[in-house]
């Protein structure tokens, strides 16, 4: 048996939920508990907030880690080689040394058993550092890539935080708070909490926008300990009073830079402001510029912060990336030219800046013969699904795709990323091209640039150097402030595969 499923001592503080028995309120916060506020400044100065207000909130448990044995016997070289090998920085007071297999986690029986059956071997670096903090109760900044583990390093946490708490009564919002940035993240979130808490009864539900409230409405009103939600469709049930957040003791933020660029930060300090202060907050970001870091400030006490690689912007260096200089007239002949070139069944992933580019080019390309599908934020969830699944079954290889689809998104096998409009970000870029070259796969990237892209020449420079790619004569006049040739130069029409033509899929 797990230790978190011993612990007798108060008969409030964990109930077996595979039993019916069990208590909540409905009217006040349900269950809380008191957050260390000793420290004034904290890591990377993410400053503790104003004492929170604690009148009338009843404690609650979140401190459930005990550290094995094996993991008790590290001396700091030990963690330190672990961290380094790993790539584990980590930041904040008495963070707790890594785990270096699932035991030594102490995950109940029922997570254990799925883990051994979804054929993991051994924790990411992210959960083999993630999990020890959260489970210590503390709040955590986690720096990581998308598909680096990062949903699992605070599900499973969650589950064990949930079963711990008094039971749901009728008229009880969720205890565990999950905020996306996009409906397709969400729904990945979903199937993984419906995976690890099915054993212990763990009801959940996805509130997103696109598709009719009813069903959402309905599995609210019957009670759900973990909500996964886009920040917009959760305010308007809030609004309605089709649930409340007074029980939520345990709320994430994942791909919170993704949030912050889609203009979400007034709803999720709204939502935020309804959460009792002294619950526990994971803030999951696949990078840290200032605007994540203020807002990390506003919600996290005294964090523990792990960083995953190098917190510099860095490529995947299993993807080639090519860069050719265009003007805007050119692109799309030299797109044609491209597929020419590349198309040989393998699914592309073409990148547009807006609804309406991405909707012209697949409506050019379809007309000219090619298997092309778009997705972005404008279609119905019924015709997104229909894309996403047409496109990952290899039935339509090509998708045009605004940036809702460059995060969360987990469509493996993608061989080809042409970014047709440069992104607004350069940590937009390296996300767009790490739709390729996953799980050890190797992937290229082709992007078309404009003269109107230049201020981000110096800097897609740096990253190509550092991911050992060849630098365009073309880029690299304007890296140095040069200004752009009249036509596109040195294209990437030499460097393809010679797969034949795309005109046979027409």
């Amino acid at each position: 048996m797990s230790r978190y499923d011993s612990r007798s001592g108060d008969p409030g503080s964990y109930r077996d939920r595979r039993s019916d028995s069990g208590f909540g309120g409905a009217s006040g916060y349900g269950s809380g508990g008191v957050r260390s506020s000793s420290s004034k400044r904290e890591l990377d100065g993410v400053e503790s907030p104003r004492k929170p207000d604690l009148d009338g909130l009843t404690p609650f448990e979140k401190n459930f880690y005990v550290e094995s044995p094996a993991v008790a016997a590290m001396s700091e070289k030990e963690v330190e080689q672990y961290r380094e090998r790993r790539e584990i920085t980590v930041e904040g007071r008495d963070v707790p040394k890594p785990v270096m297999n699932f035991r030594d986690v102490g995950l109940p029986e029922y997570v254990m058993q799925e883990i051994t059956k979804a054929g993991f071997v051994e924790p990411t670096p992210i959960q083999a550092q993630g999990w020890p903090m959260a489970l210590k109760g503390r709040d955590v900044i986690g720096i990581a890539e998308t598909g680096s583990g990062k949903t699992l390093a605070y599900l499973l946490p969650a589950i064990i935080h949930v079963n711990a708490q008094p039971i749901l009564a009728p008229g009880d919002g969720p205890i565990v708070l999950v905020l996306a940035p996009t409906r397709e993240l969400a729904v990945q979130i979903q199937q993984e909490a419906a995976k690890f808490g099915a054993s212990s009864r763990i009801k959940n539900t996805c509130i997103y926008g696109g598709v009719p409230k009813g069903p959402q409405i309905r599995d609210l009103e019957k009670g759900v300990e973990i909500v996964i939600a886009t920040p917009g469709r959760l305010i308007d049930m809030l609004e309605t009073h089709q649930t409340n957040l007074r029980r939520v003791t345990y709320l994430v933020l994942d791909e919170a830079d993704r949030m912050l660029d889609m203009g979400f930060e007034p709803q999720i300090k709204k939502i935020v402001s309804q959460i009792r202060p002294d619950r526990q907050t994971l803030y999951w970001s696949a990078t840290w510029p200032k605007e994540v870091e203020q807002l990390a400030r506003k919600f996290l006490y005294n964090p523990c912060k792990v960083v995953i690689g190098s917190p510099d912007l860095k490529a995947n260096h299993a993807i080639r990336q090519h860069v050719e200089i265009v003007s805007e007239n050119q692109k799309y002949n030299r797109l044609v030219k491209l597929l020419e070139d590349i198309m040989d069944g393998s699914r592309i992933l073409i990148f547009m800046d807006t609804k309406k580019g991405c909707d012209q080019i697949t409506r050019q390309l379809r007309m000219d013969g090619w298997p092309a599908l778009s997705i972005h934020g404008d279609k119905s969830q019924a015709e997104r699904d229909w894309v996403l699944s047409e496109f990952k079954a290899g039935k339509s290889p090509i998708m045009t795709a605004t940036d809702v689809a460059a995060r969360g998104l987990d469509v493996k096998d993608v061989k080809f990323v042409i970014n047709y409009d440069f992104p607004g970000s350069l940590e937009d870029y390296v996300h767009r091209i790490g739709r390729t070259g996953r799980a050890g796969a190797k992937g290229t990237a082709y992007t078309f640039f404009t003269a109107a892209n230049a201020r981000f020449a110096k800097e897609l420079i740096t990253i190509l150097e550092e991911a050992g790619q060849r630098v365009a004569p073309e880029l690299a006049a304007m890296g140095r402030g040069a200004p752009p040739p009249p036509s596109g130069h040195g294209g990437f029409r030499d460097r393809g595969r010679g797969h034949g033509s795309g005109r046979a899929w027409g």
